[in-house]
């Protein structure tokens, strides 16, 4: 008995085989990867600076496909205290997730943005809704261009003042919060200039940029663009 006889016997034809070898040997497409999820960026600046400041990296940012919705920048009074200046981060955080519905945000910080915004994340239940936290430039340990100025925010800033050693102490990078650091060996502004390291985080040394410059650098907003995607 031939194989055509065979099929024919138990009911089976040629174009029914054919089509349960087919539905048997193809195989199903590989499920795509998932896209990783991206967050709205509020922008926080620093002493004496205002939401102009991040014009450039906003600019850069929607070039790359992020939407205006997505990209929130404010200003705020710098002579108050870095505690009372992190009650407005917090505001505009929550209104920036409530905006986009967003589950958590990335937030960029230059200077002293990177003070407030991180006692927001330690003291201010930020750290449950912040993926990314980026500081540029942050006298996180102080700097002594501090004893310069004289606004409550300036104290904030001098080495060994109440406001950083409690902020520093124990885990300076507390949560789950990815914290990423950017530090100029040119800045004149933070000194010395590896004041913006901090412990935990993942710490990048730019080149030779002065303070204000980072914001423009392109170098710097490549990496900072690809630590938060």
């Amino acid at each position: 008995m031939n194989f055509s006889s065979m099929m024919r016997r138990i009911g089976i034809t040629a174009v029914t085989f054919v089509a349960t070898v087919t539905a048997t040997l193809t195989l199903a497409p590989p499920e795509a990867a998932a896209a990783p999820e991206r967050h709205p960026i509020l922008f926080v600046h620093g002493w004496q600076g205002a939401a102009w400041n991040w014009a450039s990296m906003v600019s850069r940012f929607e070039d790359a496909g992020y939407s205006s919705a997505e990209l929130r920048t404010f200003s705020y009074d710098t002579s108050l205290s870095n505690k009372v200046i992190a009650q407005e981060v917090k505001a505009e955080a929550d209104a920036l997730r409530a905006a986009t519905g967003a589950r958590k945000i990335d937030i960029i910080s230059h200077s002293m943005g990177g003070v407030n915004s991180r006692w927001y994340l330690k003291f201010l239940d930020g750290a449950r809704y912040v993926d990314d936290w980026v500081s540029i430039g942050g006298p996180n340990h102080g700097t002594g261009v501090a004893y310069a100025c004289f606004d409550d925010s300036c104290e904030d800033m001098r080495p060994g003042s109440s406001l950083l050693t409690e902020l520093n102490r124990g885990d300076e990078t507390p949560g789950s919060v990815n914290y990423g650091t950017w530090w100029s060996p040119c800045d004149e502004i933070i000194n010395p200039d590896e004041s913006v390291i901090l412990s935990g985080a993942a710490n990048t040394r730019t080149g030779c940029i002065g303070h204000v410059f980072l914001l423009a650098a392109g170098s710097v907003f490549t990496e900072v663009r690809d630590f938060v995607a």
